[in-house]
């Protein structure tokens, strides 16, 4: 069927730059169609619906800003102590709660109110341009195929085929240094990095005597340092395995302890935690007996040591692994077994 068959009004229509819609005539069926015939949207012919609109926005951008003030409100008022339940993330900080609901309320009525004004309010006039050729000149892409194959002559590879063959060789072989490399980047994970050197029978000693502690040498409030029995600063492999295996121990009232799992772990209110901070690995110094937290210097996370050792603040991504304790027959505190999940910052195969 040629183009003289085809009834005008099905032919291609094309719109020049005013807008202006025209059709392709028999001489070039395969002209540009162009844009089709801009559709006016409900606020661009009616000024009620457009005034809705308007009000939509504001009313979002508004509650954004009470949010703001939430927010600020939030961290002045609320206590960094306080604990909300809710279901089925437990107990969390209502501070935290409080800050990031209002924050991200005012985030989201921000870019909801600024996404409803550009499609109701603004201009949705459709403009086309042309795009200029992608393709290079006949002449360039002539000069380009030229240069490349007098320089694959010059080179001979394709006489030379011993060194041709043998630099291919030497390129294949290369990124399996890069492999091998690999093997120091550390233990591979669900080895080494899911265990420590405690295990059942292990005793705690004292980091600062060298001698195993009984229960009455840990006092309510005091923060105490502990390495695995048979451990010794002289070791070759201690920097390693201490940088692991290091805990910290506090008594607490058994009263005061709100986890069930962290009491039943503990031995008359002695609890032993993890002395690696689970945001990059700094070892754990600070303790508050007030208020049970325990701070690491480096980038301040706060755990709380009588909740399961949660993080309450900064950016420790989980809380402190916490290590089962008893007392053996000679009285002396002992671990009954190792750690249920890797210490210090989590790693990309943890589970």
């Amino acid at each position: 069927m040629s183009s003289q068959d085809i009834p005008e009004e099905n032919l291609p229509a094309a719109q020049d730059a005013h807008g202006a819609v025209g059709v392709a005539d028999d001489k070039d069926p395969f002209a540009d169609p162009g844009l089709p015939p801009h559709e006016h949207r409900i606020q661009d012919i009616d000024e009620r619906a457009a005034k809705r609109s308007e009000r939509t926005v504001a009313l979002l951008f508004t509650v954004s800003m009470l949010a703001t003030i939430g927010f600020i409100a939030s961290y002045v008022a609320i206590d960094a102590d306080q604990s909300v339940y809710i279901w089925p993330l437990g107990h969390i900080s209502a501070l935290n709660f409080a800050l990031g609901m209002t924050l991200g309320v005012s985030l989201f009525c921000i870019g909801a109110g600024a996404v409803h004004w550009a499609r109701t309010l603004m201009s949705d006039v459709e403009v086309a341009e042309e795009r200029h050729p992608v393709a290079s000149a006949p002449e360039v892409k002539a000069k380009v195929l030229a240069d490349f194959k007098e320089g694959a002559k010059e080179s001979a590879l394709g006489r030379r085929k011993l060194i041709r063959n043998t630099m291919f060789g030497a390129l294949a072989l290369f990124p399996l240094s890069g492999v091998v490399l690999l093997r120091d980047l550390g233990p591979l994970p669900g080895t080494k990095l899911r265990h420590t050197l405690w295990s059942k029978g292990k005793l705690l000693v004292n980091m600062n005597t060298n001698e195993p502690l009984r229960p009455s040498d840990v006092v309510v409030g005091s923060l105490t340092f502990a390495k695995p029995e048979g451990l010794e600063e002289h070791d070759h492999d201690f920097q390693k395995e201490i940088a692991k295996a290091a805990l910290m121990i506090v008594r607490i009232q058994p009263d005061n302890i709100k986890d069930k799992r962290e009491l039943e772990w503990s031995h008359e209110g002695i609890v032993a935690y993890s002395k690696i901070c689970t945001h990059v690995g700094c070892p754990i110094s600070l303790y508050e007996q007030q208020t049970h937290h325990a701070l690491c210097p480096c980038h301040q996370s706060t755990f709380d040591l009588s909740d399961g050792a949660r993080v309450i603040f900064g950016p420790a991504g989980h809380a402190l692994p916490q290590l089962r304790i008893g007392v053996n027959d000679e009285g002396y505190l002992e671990a009954l077994g190792d750690f249920e999940e890797p210490v210090g910052p989590a790693f990309w195969e943890r589970g």
